[in-house]
């Protein structure tokens, strides 16, 4: 596999194996299969871009379907709230420690090989899942399906900064992340038509059908690349230092809502996460073909992308996530009612995310990312004043901010991190782009979700006394507070007919009190996200590997 600087020009690595180019627009001509034989389609740029967006709308559908049939799950399973978060945090889990290892296995063993292992695997899962009989079983493949998906999704930007010239991939990162809205604004109404019509279950199965149309078009049309430096290196130990040190975080901020921030075991895995990455650190400095290079972080625009596309997808999920329980436990709405009612946000975000690359190719990514981190921390101060019986014209307008401001975000960060890196650790990058978003899927989940339950259990025995319930007995419910932060009223069996209307109305009044503390806790996260971006600049690697 020979370099080349900009487009065509030999490097002294030899001459460069490429293509005519094709007659039209400029784009790189299409490479000879592996036979020696062309074939339509084969290596395409545009071609690879439709069949990795299969891959990315596999996920992406999976990621709202599943918020959406969270309610009827954990019903369904007897799930607690914490069983049901696990269903969303065991596949985020195995994502965030899995994705940069992921990537580099991408790079070493061939890009389209792991995109199609990991295809294939989701769509295995994703059948697992369908059949699961207990929550125990349905988490455990949700981590598979997260194994699945790290092996996945940073083959997908890989594959794509391979098969474009720097001065077009902004575009198709822009459409990539487009094709991703898109499967997320059709998540909630297809979850909601499948869960109230069909079943749960078949919100799993659809991935089957996703699946196989994108393993047939992949095999056809992508082309192979890897980076020849490291095809005999894996650094293993840093392979055991990074998952060991993510696992260790992860883990602990997830313990943090069942145990407190301040238990010892909270304690242990956080202080065991922070001793373990520095060791990984050093270890990345000390060898010579290291996991993660950490040259890449020179990249003042680099880092400041890993860290909003943290901020980005810990203000989505913590959305998605409490605002879907809100509309179905709260208000009460159908499945497909509560998907319909999300849908300003999903599909707002499938328009915003292709403006956003047009954007980032014509002004670079810091302009838009500015702006939608600011709307969504406007958006999130305004559903912070949501009440019980909120009509829903006082949340579509924060719901567009939202999708407004998330496809900025997430473009414009994906483009500072891939556009900064060598093409040939295109899959390094990006498995730093996509564990920073699993990352920040569950800090959203865990942290807003502690912040809910710690605020519920607050006032929740203050507004059964104000219901009508002697302090005595109020207190009781403390205990009841992961309950109704899932927005679940402790309504014990054969209590008069008053009584429990009381404790219904004070738990749902507890769980919108704890919502706004965590519609707070989001605001801010998303206003420091705007100082953040300032740093970005446009990526300038204009380094690129031919596809063999």
């Amino acid at each position: 596999m020979a370099r080349t600087q900009g487009r065509g020009t030999p490097t002294a690595a030899g001459p460069a194996r490429t293509a005519a180019p094709s007659s039209g627009g400029g784009e790189p001509g299409r490479p000879a299969s592996a036979s020696g034989e062309r074939r339509a389609g084969y290596g395409h740029p545009w071609w690879t871009l439709l069949a990795v967006s299969l891959g990315v709308v596999m996920v992406g559908l999976d990621g709202t379907v599943v918020a959406i049939a969270n309610p009827v799950i954990g019903r369904d399973l007897h799930a607690s709230l914490a069983g049901l978060q696990w269903v969303t945090n065991g596949y985020l889990l195995c994502l965030a420690v899995l994705m940069i290892t992921a990537g580099k296995l991408a790079d070493r063993f061939g890009r389209k090989r792991v995109f199609l292992a990991g295809v294939v695997g989701f769509a295995l899962a994703s059948l697992g899942s369908g059949l699961s009989t207990s929550v125990g079983m349905l988490v455990f493949f949700r981590c598979l399906q997260g194994v699945a998906g790290a092996l996945l999704m940073p083959s997908t930007l890989a594959l794509l900064r391979a098969a474009f010239p720097p001065e077009r991939l902004e575009m198709a990162v822009g459409i990539w992340g487009g094709t991703s809205a898109v499967a997320i604004a059709a998540g909630p109404i297809v979850g909601g038509l499948l869960v109230q019509h069909v079943s749960w279950e078949s919100v799993f199965y659809i991935n089957l059908l996703v699946g196989a149309v994108a393993v047939g078009v992949g095999a056809w049309v992508v082309a192979e690349s890897r980076d020849e430096r490291g095809i005999r290196s894996l650094d293993l130990p840093g392979v055991v230092l990074l998952s060991g040190g993510l696992f260790c975080l992860v883990w602990g901020v997830i313990r943090s809502q069942g145990h407190g921030w301040g238990s010892a075991q909270v304690i242990g895995f956080l202080a065991g996460a922070a001793a373990i990455l520095v060791a990984f650190t050093w270890r990345e400095s000390a060898t010579r073909l290291p996991l993660i290079p950490l040259r890449l972080f020179r990249s003042s625009s680099l880092s400041a992308g890993v860290v909003l596309s943290v901020l980005v997808m810990f203000s989505l999920f913590g959305v998605l996530f409490f605002l879907t329980l809100y509309l179905e436990r709260v208000h009460g709405y159908s499945p497909v009612a509560a998907g319909v009612r999300v849908l300003p946000l999903t599909a707002v975000f499938m328009v915003s995310s292709p403006l956003a690359g047009w954007m980032t190719a014509r002004w670079g990514p810091r302009p838009p990312v500015v702006v939608g981190m600011a709307l969504i921390g406007v958006a999130f101060l305004g559903l912070s004043r949501l009440t019980v019986d909120a009509a829903y014209s006082g949340l579509w307008p924060w719901f567009v901010l939202i999708g407004f401001g998330m496809g900025f975000v997430l473009i414009g960060a994906t483009q500072a991190i891939v556009g900064n890196a060598p093409v040939d650790e295109a899959g390094v990058a990006s498995g730093l782009q996509q564990t920073a978003t699993q990352l920040g899927g569950v800090l959203g989940t865990a942290i807003l979700g502690a912040v809910m339950t710690a605020a519920v259990a607050r006032v929740l025995p203050h507004h059964l006394v104000q219901a009508g319930l002697p302090p005595s007995i109020a207190g009781r419910f403390r205990s009841a507070a992961p309950a109704v932060a899932q927005g679940i009223p402790p309504v014990p069996r054969g209590t008069p007919l008053p009584v429990a209307h009381a404790i219904t109305q004070a738990s749902y009044l507890s769980f919108v009190s704890g919502l706004h503390v965590a519609m707070l806790v989001g605001a801010v996260v998303a206003f420091c996200g705007a100082a953040v971006a300032l740093v970005l600049r446009r990526g300038r690697a204009v380094e690129r590997v031919v596809v063999v």
